[in-house]
């Protein structure tokens, strides 16, 4: 099933791609389910990656059991590993994950916190050029992969799932909309994938960038 939001890959304005998520410390505009932090670090900002004295924890390998690299994303492979050459990335290693929001390339190295940058923005956008490259002229069979370093992106979208789960919860409760905070269009794809087999509910994004975000219907 696809989402508006599988095709907004668009830079996203300061503003709100350094604004705190809804996570440990965050809520819903209207009051709905604090949630996402348990697994995350502080919680804070993107989660994850960054430790409770605010310096980045670096982990020795992938944040997933990695697979083999199938034939269709060897290519996706190859790029990834120029631009990181070309970026400067010194004995980085790149493993492939599927998970359930969709396929990963995850960057494993001794230093890669250049790579990740302030609150994930760095990473947010290789990941935009790099989808951009890699479809750039397809029209059809279009593939669309997550850029990871040191499982960083991996542990925002467990956060994310959470979340997820925890809005359910309160909707079903409550039997009216939840809307979420304004998130990035990656973020608002792991929501909407986390409840789409969920008969009772509905999802779908509303406003414009960067106000953007996601809402959670009772079906």
């Amino acid at each position: 099933m696809l989402y508006e939001d599988d095709f907004e890959f668009e830079e996203q304005p300061a503003n709100i791609r350094d604004r705190q998520i809804p996570g440990k410390g965050g809520a819903p505009r209207d009051g709905g389910p604090r949630g996402g932090g348990r697994r995350g670090g502080n919680g804070g900002g993107y989660g994850g990656g960054y430790g409770r004295r605010g310096g980045y924890q670096p982990h020795r390998g992938p944040s997933d059991t990695s697979h083999a690299l199938p034939d269709s994303a060897k290519p996706a492979r190859d790029l990834l590993a120029d631009l990181l050459e070309r970026m400067g990335v010194q004995h980085a290693e790149i493993h492939y994950i599927p998970r359930q929001e969709g396929e990963y390339l995850e960057v494993t190295g001794p230093d890669l916190a250049m790579l990740i940058g302030r609150h994930g923005n760095t990473l947010e956008a290789i990941n935009l050029v790099f989808n951009n490259m890699i479809n750039a002229g397809n029209r059809s069979n279009r593939k669309y992969y997550t850029i990871d370093a040191e499982g960083y992106r991996a542990r925002r979208a467990d956060q994310l799932k959470e979340l997820a789960e925890e809005t359910l919860e309160r909707c079903l409760r409550d039997g009216k909309p939840v809307r979420l905070e304004p998130m990035l269009p990656s973020e608002r794809k792991i929501i909407h994938i986390t409840l789409a087999e969920d008969e009772r509910v509905r999802t779908e994004s509303e406003g414009e960038e960067p106000e953007r975000r996601l809402v959670v219907y009772p079906a």
